[in-house]
């Protein structure tokens, strides 16, 4: 199965193809222009680099967030308009679950991804045989209710993503030695191949529900949104 993976729910833009669970090639950029611009030249790119096209892919893939709303917005329809063309199958994996996937952590495996003001987009997995298994709904929460959480489990916990950076010294001084952290950049950063190999599993374990569709998982409203509720609530 040729799998065609895109992530534009962070400050990167990342392109890559597969064949089932083995990457051909990742195309990441992070040159700070708009996902609007760099994603469509990466994809011709990875196709041309590869001498492939898009007739040639079973499964089309994206990052449905939680993670940068405009980006995650781009992606979605990028994904939705090749299925339109194509008539390939198309699915949006969690940026939380693609991130576990970073880890071969046997056990507990906590994705943790910044939302700014001590909050944290958070999801946790077990991780048994290759096969992440999720405890949680995603969702966003202040770090302190999510180490209270996580201290009932009393097991060690991996963690990756962005918000493990910016936590870390909270997670350590609540879990103690039951907290353990990546020893690389790479492992806290999204990646399309790793977006389609969750995906792959997804589809080739039949696993596929809602939590899969092309809808947007935002987790919380945006900036807009939530200055418009601000403002309701202070006219009221």
């Amino acid at each position: 199965m040729k799998i065609l993976s895109i992530d534009t729910s962070s400050n990167a833009c990342s392109v890559a193809i597969l064949e089932d669970k083995k990457v051909i090639k990742e195309i990441t950029n992070e040159d700070g222009n708009t996902h609007s611009v760099k994603l469509m030249p990466q994809i011709e790119q990875i196709f041309k680099e590869t001498n492939l096209n898009l007739k040639d892919i079973d499964l089309l893939v994206c990052d449905k967030g939680p993670g940068s709303f405009t980006g995650i917005r781009i992606g979605i329809s990028t994904i939705k308009a090749f299925c339109d063309v194509t008539n390939s199958k198309g699915i949006g994996i969690s940026s939380l679950l693609a991130l576990a996937y970073n880890s071969d952590f046997k056990g507990y495996i906590c994705s943790l991804i910044d939302a700014k003001n001590d909050n944290a987009y958070y999801a946790l997995f077990d991780n048994t045989d290759g096969k992440y298994k999720k405890l949680d709904e995603y969702c966003c929460k202040n770090i302190n209710s999510i180490t209270e959480i996580l201290k009932v489990c009393n097991k060690p916990i991996f963690f990756v993503g962005n918000g493990s950076i910016v936590y870390k010294d909270m997670l350590e001084s609540s879990l103690k030695e039951n907290a353990i952290f990546a020893s690389n950049e790479k492992s806290n950063k999204l990646s399309a191949t790793n977006l389609g190999i969750a995906a792959f599993d997804v589809i080739s374990s039949d696993l596929y529900s809602e939590d899969f569709n092309l809808s947007p998982l935002y987790l919380r409203p945006s900036n807009a949104e939530r200055e418009l509720m601000e403002k309701q609530n202070g006219n009221k």
